[in-house]
């Protein structure tokens, strides 16, 4: 039996599903984990990043730090905040995605508020806009594919790299994998890195769903909309 032969079958077996190490409940872990990790990342990266942006000082030194923070090893940070904090908790897997996730979201916030287009920018600033209008109205709508692009991009590394908390004895869909290991079961393992591939596919196709919808630049250019010229003389 070949291992992507094996792969199907573990995954159309029933049994395989349930119970504390079933699908279902390592999904949900994987999930939490995911979830809470990006959630507490776009509270820390995205209003500093913005701001600075906004304002146009201090970013690039918060992009620099942002991109040395790449070059760290995800399972190593969780390795030491293991030892740090013990394995009572999440905390040392939420952190440690948290780390993992902030980078490009605080690049691309920053660029793309730097890259709104100046002369729109400037012409709403002449038109006496206040420092909050010109942030909601104008900068904020122009930089959002960019922005969004970071959300996106950090919401499918985090998917991916949360499988590594099973590495440490900590739940998600990375245990499917090393349990497979352990007992030397490949369609196991070939299964749950099939099950981690195909839920990072999902989340993409979620986001690039969500970026056609919430993007406030294409409902402006959809037949009947307001223009940009429309805010700039309301």
């Amino acid at each position: 039996m070949s291992a992507v032969t094996g792969a199907w079958h573990w995954l159309t077996t029933k049994s395989h599903w349930t119970g504390s190490d079933g699908v279902v409940h390592r999904l949900v872990e994987h999930l939490y984990f995911s979830g809470v990790s990006l959630g507490i990342a776009l509270v820390i990266a995205l209003p500093m990043a913005v701001t600075l942006g906004h304002f146009g000082k201090g970013g690039g030194l918060a992009v620099n730090v942002s991109n040395i923070g790449r070059a760290v090893p995800t399972f190593a940070v969780l390795t030491l905040l293991l030892v740090a904090i013990g394995s009572g908790s999440d905390w040392p897997v939420i952190i440690s995605l948290v780390l993992f996730a902030v980078p490009p979201l605080i690049t691309n916030a920053y660029v793309g508020m730097r890259e709104a287009d100046r002369d729109v920018v400037e012409a709403a600033r002449g038109m006496g806009m206040t420092g909050s209008q010109l942030l909601f109205r104008i900068e904020l709508p122009l930089a959002f594919p960019l922005i969004w692009t970071g959300i996106r991009s950090a919401a499918v590394q985090v998917v991916a790299t949360a499988t590594l908390a099973a590495m440490a004895g900590f739940g998600g869909l990375g245990r499917i994998i090393t349990a497979g290991f352990n007992r030397q079961i490949t369609a196991q393992v070939v299964a749950g890195a099939a099950l981690v591939a195909v839920l990072a596919l999902l989340v993409e196709g979620v986001f690039l769903a969500l970026q056609r919808l919430l993007d406030p630049m294409r409902r402006r250019n959809r037949p009947g909309a307001k223009p940009l010229s429309g805010v700039l003389n309301p």
